[in-house]
């Protein structure tokens, strides 16, 4: 399925390519709050989303003082 429809950027989510986004939208996420309130390995066992993207996710998420919930 092609991800061309997609923004590059979602809410306040960094740039972390479009099958990683596809994937957080279609679990609901569209902002970092959201994200924290994942674990590490349950974002890694999103369809789209690698460590790439989860690497850039922590480090945004740091810089706001957040976590995942590991």
């Amino acid at each position: 399925m092609s991800t061309r429809h997609l923004p590059a950027q979602i809410g306040d989510l960094p740039p972390i390519g479009r099958p990683a986004n596809s994937a957080l939208l279609a679990a609901g996420v569209t902002t970092l709050a959201q994200v924290a309130t994942y674990r590490r390995d349950d974002l890694l066992a999103m369809h789209g989303v690698g460590p790439k993207a989860v690497g850039i996710l922590a480090t945004a998420l740091a810089e706001r003082g957040l976590t995942f919930a590991d």
